[in-house]
This record gives C-alpha cells, structure tokens and sequence, in this order.
C-alpha cells in the first residue's frame, strides 16, 4: 500500500519573501500580503498568518486590503519565483525524506515515503520534523500522510492540525467530512455543486456518478476516485541538475526477484563507477522502478559515511527487494545517489606494527536500514560540570569531539533525563540521607559517600548564578546503589529548594 506525504505551505509567497529580505520575526509584528494583476485589477494573491488573522483574504482588492489594516505591508506577487524556490524546496526534500518528490502547485509539495518513513522514525516523527525544520527558517507548513495524494492534500488543507497521520485504509473515512474544495476542483464545478445543495465530500461519494458525470463532466468523478485511492495518481519526482544516477531500460518487462537483484548489482557498479570518477561516496542510494501501469516502486537506503564498495551497497539494496510489488513487470530502473559526500584514498595498513582501526560502519548501516536511523545514535562527553548537561546524543559514526569523560568522580551507569523527586531524612547541611522514599518504596541507607558539589553555570542563565547541588552516592540494604542530590547547600535558601532528587542508578 502507496504511502503518500502532502507538504501544505499556506502562506509560501510571504514567507519566502520574508526569507529573502532577511526578516524571519514572528509573522504578528507586520502583516504581509503579494499582490499580483488580474487584468486591470490588483488583487491579492498571497497573506501572511497575520494578515489572515486581521481578516484578509486572497482574492480581495489590494485597496480594500490597505484600507482594513493600517500599515499593511504591500509586496508585488513574484509567481516565477515562488515555483523556482518550491522546486528548491523540493529537491530538499528529495534529498532528506523520500526519493519520490514533486511540487504540488503553488503552495505544496508531494512525496510517496512508501518504505522510507522507517528511517526517520516513523511517519509522525518524521512529519514532524519536516515541519519543525521549516518553521525554525521561517515557513509556515502543515502535512499529512494517506494512501493517496487526493487524501492527503485535502487533510493537510482543511484539517486544523500540524500534523495529521490517516492510519493504512482509512481514507474513505478521512475525508468524508471535509468540504468539496478539498477534491481540487475548478472553482466553477464547486460553485455549481453548492447551488445543487452539496457542501461535504461524503455527501457526493454517496450520489449515484452518472447525474454527477452527465452535469458535471468526467472530472468529478476522477477526482473522487483519486481522493479515495480507487484510480492511481502517479507522482513524477523531480531531478537535480547535477544527480548522480544510472539507469537502465528492459524490451521486456522484468519482474522475478533475482531478475532485479542482478540488475541492481550492475546498476550498483555503473554508479560507483561514477562517484569514483568525481570523488564521491555515496551517503544515501534511492533506486526507482518504473512499472508499465505507469507506477513508481522506490527503494532508499542510507549508509553512516559515505561508501563506494559496489558489494556493501548491493546487499543494502537487496535486503529490501522483497518489499517491491512489480505489478506486470518493470520496464525501467534508475538509481540514483540523492546525498554524495567527499572519498578520498586511503593508504591500506601494510606494517606489522600497525593496527587497524575497528570499522562498524558496516553494521550500522545495516541496522539503520532496518529500524531506522533516527533510533542509532551514542553518546559522547559534553564539558559541563551539571550532569544532565555533560552528555549528549549524537550519530553513531561521528566524529570524535576530543573531550573526555569525567572521571574525579564516579557516574552512574543509568543517568535519569529528569531527576525524579524523592523524600529524604538527612542532617542539615552536609549529611546524606538516613533514608529516603522513591516511587512509593523506603529504603533505608546503610552506607553513603559525599557531598560531590556541584554548582549552576551562572554564564548561561541569571538564576544559575546562585544555584548548587549536593550529590551523594547512596546504598540501602539490598546492596543498590543511588546517586541523589540535595538542590541548595543546605543553608541559603537562595541556593536551592533543599528538596531531595534521585539522579541516577549505579550497576
């Protein structure tokens, strides 16, 4: 089952035009609006959030618009640009979600992640990502994922969430209450099946089609069809001017598994072939093949650093043939290497003396491929002296930051993201607890070591300029040992709220 993300930018004209003039402030400060001719008339063509919000809309006179909000700012709409950048955007896109990609005129784009959401996290993850990497450059975004393309751009537009996920076949379901528009009809069919009383999509899908077709043409029904994923809507992903790929065509369809696995071991060594020749490796593959009902199967593997061994790249691609659905055969396959960084040479270990260095590049790509990139990650030292602040996540084949994990004092083996409150008894100001309560168990301690002080990183935050900890390494009668802190020095109440928090578990 096709897997189908809608990209919706509402107000895509303004915000690129605040991208391109420097000013990413909040979109409440100055309202903005495009305006753009039709015939002799100036319209607008585009508002900003906060120009919706002070009751502007598309369509309306330029000098109405001006008259209602004092200080509006007026651009001239720039239709050109606005689809050269879109389709920037969605060579981004190609590049980091999926290897399916098309712009959806004027004001979205489209994307079939079928088997490349795992890499991400899943498909809420990484719609959510998507729109918090927009937001955090100033565009405005909403998506959603469905079986189809109607299905999910109609939910992205006319349901008020950021995020919307339509579970596998439930997309009749989905749209059933949203209004006509939602179908991408022309404005005219709209207006005409209104003034027949129809203002729901469900309301038509449960008309007979032949009244429907006789008024309204084929297009209706189309549409209808398309939105419930009844008639197939292919998606013609975009191509950077610069990709890198090889393909190759059949005079007859192909479609056994080990057919298409040859196939991919030639197309594999064509493409090293040419990223050696630029000096590249190849940090993500996407191999697309053309079905002759006019469908699109995709393939998108990752690798932690980039790679050009012809062997390696086949069996990640391989791994996944049997999520391919060949239909009636294949009659074109393409691979391409969407993400290329720098390979360059390296002088192979030829003395006895010299040891190699481990290599598990190999093993997290195939792990990555499998459960997904996001959920591989180690964690490397941070110079902090607050805990939680020491240490942080990152890939697992990065490079090593050279800072070194503390070691005056020992760290438990399992430190809490959030210390969780505990109660204690203890002595003022400088003894651990006697005892202590965590998560509705008392545990009385038989042996304790500290006070380990450690102080707020007053640089950072005023309120940090007074703030200490006091950790001690705790063990209660079962032998388990506990790394708690008192917040405060046990004196001043402006250093601390003097309450107990559990911070870690050693073994």
């Amino acid at each position: 089952m096709p897997r189908v993300v809608s990209l919706f930018l509402p107000s895509w004209s303004t915000d690129r035009l605040r991208r391109k003039l420097g000013d990413v402030s909040p979109p409440s400060d100055k309202p903005l609006v495009t305006v753009g001719r039709h015939g002799n008339r100036r319209l607008v063509t585009a508002v900003d959030r906060a120009a919706l919000e002070a009751g502007l809309r598309v369509g309306m006179p330029a000098t109405k618009a001006q008259a209602l909000v004092q200080g509006l700012a007026v651009m001239d709409a720039e239709p050109d640009a606005d689809a050269e950048a879109l389709e920037r955007l969605a060579l981004w896109a190609l590049r980091r979600y999926a290897p399916i990609v098309a712009t959806d005129p004027s004001d979205g784009l489209v994307m079939d992640t079928t088997g490349a959401d795992h890499l991400h996290g899943g498909e809420k993850l990484m719609l959510i990502d998507m729109v918090k990497r927009l937001s955090q450059a100033g565009i405005l975004a909403r998506a959603a994922v469905a079986d189809s393309w109607g299905a999910a751009h109609a939910v992205a537009r006319y349901v008020r969430q950021t995020v919307s996920v339509v579970a596998v076949n439930a997309t009749y379901d989905a749209i059933l209450s949203l209004p006509i528009p939602a179908l991408r009809l022309p404005d005219a069919m709209v207006s005409g099946l209104r003034v027949l009383g129809f203002d729901r999509v469900g309301e038509l899908l449960k008309q007979p089609r032949a009244p429907l077709t006789l008024r309204f043409g084929p297009e209706l029904g189309r549409r209808l069809d398309q939105a419930t994923g009844r008639l197939a809507e292919p998606i013609e992903p975009v191509r950077p001017a610069d990709a890198i790929e090889v393909k190759r065509a059949f005079g007859e369809p192909i479609g056994a598994a080990e057919t298409i696995a040859r196939y991919v071991g030639k197309l594999v060594q064509a493409l090293c072939l040419e990223l050696e020749a630029k000096g590249l490796g190849a940090r993500r593959l996407d191999l697309l093949l053309y079905r002759v009902d006019n469908r699109i199967e995709a393939i998108r593997v990752g690798t932690a650093l980039p790679v050009r061994d012809v062997k390696r790249l086949t069996r990640l691609i391989c791994d996944k043939i049997e999520k391919i659905d060949p239909g009636f055969g294949i009659e074109l396959m393409r691979l391409s290497a969407p993400l290329a960084e720098p390979l360059t040479p390296r002088q192979t270990i030829s003395s006895l003396i010299e040891q190699r260095d481990a290599d598990i590049s190999d093993l997290i790509d195939i792990l990555g491929n499998r459960v997904g990139e996001e959920r591989l990650y180690r964690f490397t030292p941070v110079a902090s002296d607050v805990p939680e602040r020491s240490v942080r996540r990152v890939a697992p084949a990065s490079v090593e930051t050279g800072d070194a994990w503390p070691d005056h004092w020992p760290r438990p083996a399992r430190l809490f993201a959030v210390p969780e409150l505990i109660e204690a008894i203890a002595l003022l100001p400088d003894h651990p607890p006697a005892s202590f309560t965590w998560r509705g168990i008392r545990r009385r301690v038989r042996r304790a070591d500290g006070p380990e002080r450690v102080f707020g990183e007053w640089w950072k935050r005023d309120a940090e300029l007074a703030a200490v900890r006091d950790y001690f390494q705790v063990e209660d009668d079962a032998g388990e040992r506990f790394w708690i802190y008192r917040a405060g020095d046990g004196e001043d109440v402006a250093t601390g709220s003097h309450r107990w928090f559990l911070h870690g578990i050693f073994g």
